[in-house]
């Protein structure tokens, strides 16, 4: 999860997001600003945004299996919004458009850098692991990708800051404008960069699960493992203060997600691919879903020590300014849930 790929207008950053109000496979709907919950009053509308990637599957989960729904009960009421990058979620949480997001570290960090530290609190990890760069099988070293073109979903992602810091390690220089060493390109969605991969327009990507996997079974191979955390929960700050309980259900739903993919991973991967198919009205291929699966851990701690390393990749390809991310977590809710369920806490 951060950088300035910023400048089309909301309308155009959200093209082909799908706005899913009621078409979940769980049956959450509802529109408008969130009202105020209590005895007789509406319930409160919360706005959730996520990427269709099985690194999100925490989510898909939630919404499949009805955990959200069930814990947020007549209190509130779930919309989600599926975008193709965490940079457009990152804009759509800027622009008030979104209660809470599934997203990336560093769009996370972007966010709350740009909004001086107002706009987001992370709540809790989701998923650690799952997001590699593949190439072409004539490829055996980043020097190879000199001079050739790499994807990744979007200018400024966590996958496009680990790419380019990886390629800087290596000696090769990258720019936000396609120049450098090696030629980095932002391309959307995910199964654009699959697709060419495929026909050979490009020699490699930086991309999650499953789209890395389906590279490697179109005969390329991971050259560069990303590490650390690759998805967390963020909730907008003005939320999280207005609505604490509504914010407790919404952890609940997660941890319960999380525990039900610990606990029966074939089933935990039926119901995310269940959920992908009713909201895109495409699946995973069976030979790509338990690999997909099998290089994440899910897992609620948002593995809070990588996040400074994740900001100082990203200042170092030119992708943030630098920036204190003391206050970016509020851990206290689901370590009070983690605590009561008889399961580990995380820190900060």
């Amino acid at each position: 999860m951060r950088r300035p790929v910023f400048g089309a207008s909301l309308g155009a950053v959200v093209v082909g997001a799908l706005v899913l109000a009621g078409c979940s496979s769980s049956g959450s709907a509802g529109s408008g600003s969130s009202g105020s919950s209590g005895s007789g009053s509406a319930p409160v509308t919360v706005r959730l945004g996520l990427l269709a990637n099985i690194t999100h599957a925490s989510a898909l989960i939630g919404i499949q299996k009805g955990f959200f729904s069930k814990n947020l009960g007549s209190a509130g009421k779930l919309t989600t919004t599926v975008y193709s990058s965490g940079t457009q979620e990152t804009t759509a949480i800027l622009a008030g458009q979104l209660d809470a997001a599934y997203v990336g570290p560093n769009p996370a960090i972007n966010a709350f850098q740009k909004s001086g530290g107002t706009a987001i609190k992370i709540i809790s990890g989701a998923a650690t692991g799952g997001a590699s760069v593949v190439v072409k099988p004539g490829v055996t070293s980043a020097a190879d990708l000199k001079g050739k073109i790499v994807d990744t979903p979007s200018l400024g992602n966590t996958q496009d800051v680990a790419v380019r810091y990886w390629l800087k390690q290596n000696g090769l220089a990258t720019t936000t404008t396609g120049g450098g060493d090696v030629t980095i390109k932002p391309t959307a969605p995910n199964s654009a960069a699959v697709l060419q991969f495929q026909s050979g327009q490009i020699a490699g990507a930086s991309e999650p699960s499953p789209y890395d996997v389906e590279m490697v079974k179109d005969g390329g191979k991971v050259l560069f493992t990303e590490p650390g955390v690759t998805t967390v929960l963020v909730v907008t700050q003005t939320f999280l203060a207005a609505h604490p309980s509504i914010v407790s259900d919404l952890l609940k739903g997660q941890i319960e997600a999380n525990d039900y993919i610990a606990k029966d991973t074939t089933a935990a991967e039926a119901s995310a691919n269940a959920e992908l198919t009713a909201l895109s009205g495409k699946g995973i291929k069976s030979s790509v879903l338990p690999a997909a699966f099998k290089e994440i851990t899910f897992t609620d701690d948002p593995d809070a020590s990588t996040l400074s390393t994740d900001a100082q990749q990203a200042e170092a390809v030119g992708l943030l300014k630098s920036t204190s991310l003391s206050g970016i977590f509020d851990l206290g809710p689901l370590n009070q849930l983690l605590q009561a369920a008889g399961e580990s806490q995380v820190n900060s």
